[in-house]
Formats: C-alpha cells, sequence, structure tokens
C-alpha cells in the first residue's frame, strides 16, 4: 500500500468552507487530557501532570523513567499525545512508598510538571475521559460560504468519527508494517500494536465512509450496534423506536462500526453484511487481523463535538472543544477546512 491507499473519506456537511494552516507553531495547537477519576493520595505511584512542547509522549515517559531510576515499563500514561504541540496530561511514575523523587528538579527539555499527586494504581492506556482542544486556523481563505453556520452545524450534530490520517503513519506505512507483520516479519511490541491498530482503523473509516455517502451515519438501523456516548458500552438494535431517535438526537447514543477481528459480528442482520462486504475488498488485511485472534469491537460512527466555541483574532480563527478519548482533532477540522 501507498499513499493512494488513504482516500479522502466522505465529508458530512459538503466541501469544507475554508482554507487555512494549523500548526504554524506548536502554540497554535493545544490539548489538555481531562483524567478520568480522582487520585487517591497514596499508593506506589507519582502522579504527574505534565505540560509538553515540541515533545512526544514516549520520549517524555523514557526521560521521567530515567529521572526516577526505574524501568520505563513503569512509566504508565492514559494516551498518546503529538509532539508538534503544546500538550497537558498525565502520567505515573511507580515509586514504593518512602522512595520519593524531587519532581521540582526534572530537566527534559519542552516538559514541566504542573502537578504532582499519589495514586494507588498505574495510569493505564484509555483511562482518559477526553482532551479539551483550542486550536488557531491561520492564513484563512474563506469561500464564501458562511464558517460560522458550518461550526453551529458541527456543535449540534456531532462529525463523522474517522480514525486521523496519524493513525496510519506517513503515506500509509503502518498499513505497509501491517501486511509485512501478516506476512511473518517479526516487530517490536510497540510496532505490533501499531501494525494490528492500522488496517482496524482503516477499515473502520471505509465502514464509516459508507455511512456517510449513505447519509446513515448520524442514524440507527435495525441490526446496529448503539454505542453509548463516551464510553465503551454498547446494546443491539432490534428495532429503531422513539426513544432510540430521543436519545441520537441529543448525542446520548451513536451508531458504531466494526473494529474487525476474529468471530462473529456483533451487529445483524442487513448491517452486518454491508460491513462484510465492505471489508471484503481488502482481504490481506481481514484475514492478516483474524489469524491474530482478535476480538471483534465496535467504535461510534459519530463524534460529538462538546462545548464548541470559536473566536477571531486578526489573524487567526481559535477553536475550543472537547472530545472524549478515541477522538481526532483532524475528524473535527476536515469538515469545515483545507489544511
Amino acid at each position: 500500500m501507498t499513499a493512494t491507499a488513504l482516500p479522502d473519506w466522505q465529508r458530512a456537511f459538503g466541501d469544507p468552507v475554508v482554507s487555512c494552516r494549523i500548526r504554524k507553531s506548536d502554540a497554535d495547537f493545544q490539548v489538555t487530557e481531562q483524567l478520568g477519576f480522582e487520585l487517591s493520595d497514596d499508593g506506589e505511584h507519582d502522579y504527574l501532570q505534565v505540560e509538553k512542547t515540541g515533545a512526544n509522549t514516549g520520549w517524555t515517559a523514557q526521560g521521567l523513567a530515567k529521572y526516577a531510576g526505574v524501568s520505563e515499563s513503569d512509566v504508565g500514561y492514559a494516551g498518546m499525545k503529538d509532539r508538534h504541540a503544546v500538550t497537558t496530561q498525565w502520567f505515573s511514575v511507580r515509586r514504593p512508598a518512602g522512595d520519593k523523587a524531587d519532581w521540582s528538579k526534572l530537566d527534559l527539555p519542552g516538559v514541566r510538571v504542573v502537578l504532582e499527586g499519589r495514586h494507588q494504581r498505574k495510569l493505564r492506556r484509555g483511562a482518559h475521559t477526553g482532551n479539551h482542544f483550542r486550536i488557531a486556523m491561520r492564513d484563512l481563505v474563506e469561500t464564501g460560504a458562511d464558517v460560522e453556520e458550518r461550526l453551529s452545524s458541527i456543535r449540534d450534530a456531532g462529525v463523522p468519527n474517522y480514525f486521523g490520517e496519524q493513525r496510519f503513519g506517513r503515506g500509509g506505512s503502518n498499513l505497509d508494517l501491517a501486511l509485512a507483520y501478516f506476512s511473518g516479519k517479526r516487530l517490536s511490541r510497540s510496532k505490533r500494536s501499531m501494525a494490528l491498530s492500522a488496517p482496524r482503523s482503516y477499515l473502520f473509516n471505509h465502514i464509516l465512509d459508507d455511512r456517510v455517502k449513505s447519509d446513515t451515519w448520524n442514524t440507527l438501523l435495525p441490526g446496529d450496534c448503539a454505542n453509548l456516548d463516551g464510553s465503551g458500552s454498547i446494546f443491539k438494535v432490534e428495532a429503531v423506536d422513539e426513544e432510540l431517535q430521543r436519545r441520537m438526537a441529543e448525542l446520548d447514543i451513536h451508531a458504531s462500526g466494526a473494529l474487525w477481528g476474529s468471530g462473529p459480528p456483533q451487529s445483524s442482520g442487513d448491517v452486518a453484511e454491508q460491513e462484510r462486504l465492505i471489508v471484503g475488498r481488502y482481504p490481506d488485511l481481514t484475514s492478516g487481523l483474524e489469524k491474530q485472534s482478535l476480538q471483534p469491537s465496535r467504535r461510534a460512527l459519530r463524534l460529538a463535538v462538546r462545548d464548541l466555541t470559536w473566536e477571531r483574532e486578526a489573524d487567526a480563527l481559535w477553536l475550543r472543544f472537547f472530545l472524549v478519548r478515541g477522538g481526532f482533532a483532524t475528524a473535527v477540522l476536515r469538515e469545515i477546512a483545507h489544511y
């Protein structure tokens, strides 16, 4: 697979209404992680809220481990964050009782400890609730369409919950990695994770693309699995009644699409058949995933864009919004702008 393997997935609201630049500087893309629980204030793990500029999550975790004199496996974090941004996220570092580190003296370029706490358990992937974003859209060229009308539509209706292009690597390289792994290439643990997540994400985006084209990405169909907003909880939909329609309108639940694996699909009827038809176009990916004995899962087709506000400056349009974990800011931006 090459860069041509990454299509321009179907947009829900039509062509973008502006062109712009994002990430003109790291400060133009700000992300603040929202932790999904309260700290216990005791236990073996230091919890650090860290502000990073121009530093990725893995490199920061290595630096924290080295400073504390522990194994990198003793450092936990809830999610990966962009390097070319100002990001605030939580890390845990296992420090047995009585063995303390002076985090005020940490010297990592672009890294600053904002808050410290203590907790009984290591921070695990996906333990955060979501992320707050503040993003500048600069060098704006408007097409004549109303950008504020587009933003209002997104605030009210959400956006298709596509995986962002960063999931697939430069030019789709993570898909190449997956095919190599499926053919027997040995990979490190971190690369194996990429080799499995990229094809699942790619197949999901095709399923979602089909639902956007048929204008059913924000609609429940008989045979769908409904997803409770902001959670991994799903339930089967045999028939769509007024109560389900109300909850869909309130963005409380969403239709979902398959994250491919081995075993029977969780959807049924025409929905399951259409998903099988779509992923069947990519037998190398589906068979590779199935041979890994991955359990099939589901992901919401729709992404609610909570607390969306915007303000204009002389040279930029600033957006603020909140996305649940797993949501990509690029899924929002692509419905507004060519960037």
